[in-house]
């Protein structure tokens, strides 16, 4: 049964109608308030999964009905990664997560392909190196000339990239010294262990050639992309991943099995605190080795242990992981080119 009422107080449950700017979140309260009630905390999205359609054309249909999805349902989170280019879904947990898929097959009718996502690594240098490089093109018509000398070395993690002009006279012009600039940053969009985006690296351009009627723009493009690539060898590379900081809560009587297991993931404890009955571990791990530590979690402790995880730093990769990492996107790549 249905009473209409002409006023509402907090606590009671109340439909409207024909009201499309009410969403989630939106507080409702007379002028004579002084202010809204605070929006209630939310539990963090802890379990993602990369989602595409199988079929080909599906992609905005697909983009449209997860957005539908998320005005519904807060919890609910979805995100393009920029560097992995896959569309990442995320919920509280395994079963909300595969109860949205059922019903974008069932309400959509998309049939879809889930995976875990990506792990966005990446590349920097650890060392120092010094290269020379002359990129020269001669076809029917006009050529191709360019020659720039460069150094790399690493700067700290988390600063980025630094161009250093460090040319005195005229050996390069000043718009091909910007197009070497144009060059590198090109290259390091993809590195030269595994393809990942370089990080952390300052390039030196310190001397060069340029021909009257060759040199363009293009050509130093290519100079310079070559120049780093080559250098990067020279200076140590390695791969860098994601370090994530974990608060797990759990009875004390799992404290030893949850330590040992934070262990076996290439992780530490760097704190512990409590929380009413619980104990609480603060720990650091690879996003990669806890991707999946929500279900992992669970059946450790009974389903009576729960966390909450956030991104911190990055860090070099062990070089045993660092290799298996390595052949596996080199195989991807490989794969990719053949179909």
């Amino acid at each position: 049964k249905q009473t209409e009422v002409s006023e509402a107080s907090a606590g009671e449950i109340v439909a409207t109608a024909k009201v499309e700017s009410l969403a989630f979140n939106i507080g409702l309260f007379s002028a004579r308030d002084e202010k809204p009630f605070a929006p209630p905390k939310l539990p963090t999205p802890l379990v993602s999964k990369a989602v595409a359609p199988t079929k080909r054309g599906d992609e905005s249909r697909l983009t449209d009905a997860l957005r539908r999805i998320a005005d519904e349902d807060p919890t609910f989170h979805i995100r393009q990664d920029g560097e992995t280019k896959q569309l990442v879904i995320s919920a509280v947990g395994e079963q909300q997560l595969r109860v949205i898929l059922e019903r974008l097959k069932t309400r959509s009718k998309m049939e879809l392909a889930a995976s875990p996502p990506k792990i966005p690594y990446r590349e920097t240098i650890t060392g120092k190196g010094d290269i020379r490089y002359r990129h020269k093109k001669q076809t029917g018509g006009a050529g191709q000339f360019a020659e720039c000398a460069i150094t790399v070395e690493p700067l700290e993690r988390g600063v980025g990239y630094e161009f250093v002009d460090k040319i005195f006279g005229g050996s390069i012009s000043q718009p091909f010294r910007q197009s070497v600039d144009k060059g590198v940053q090109d290259a390091m969009k993809k590195g030269i262990l595994a393809g990942f985006p370089v990080v952390d690296a300052r390039v030196t351009l310190y001397d060069g050639k340029e021909h009257p009627v060759d040199s363009k723009d293009i050509a130093f493009q290519t100079a310079g992309r070559q120049a780093f690539h080559q250098a990067m060898e020279q200076a140590s590379p390695v791969l860098l991943e994601p370090i994530v900081i974990l608060e797990i809560a759990i009875p004390a009587k799992y404290m030893g099995d949850i330590t040992g297991d934070i262990s076996g993931r290439r992780g530490r404890v760097i704190g512990m605190d409590t929380l009413g009955d619980m104990q609480v571990i603060k720990a650091q791990a690879p996003l990669a080795e806890v991707q999946n530590y929500s279900s992992q979690l669970q059946s450790m402790t009974q389903g009576e242990g729960f966390f909450t995880m956030e991104a911190s730093h990055y860090d070099p990769v062990p070089s045993h992981v660092a290799q298996l990492i390595v052949a596996e996107a080199k195989k991807a790549l490989e794969s990719s080119r053949s179909e």
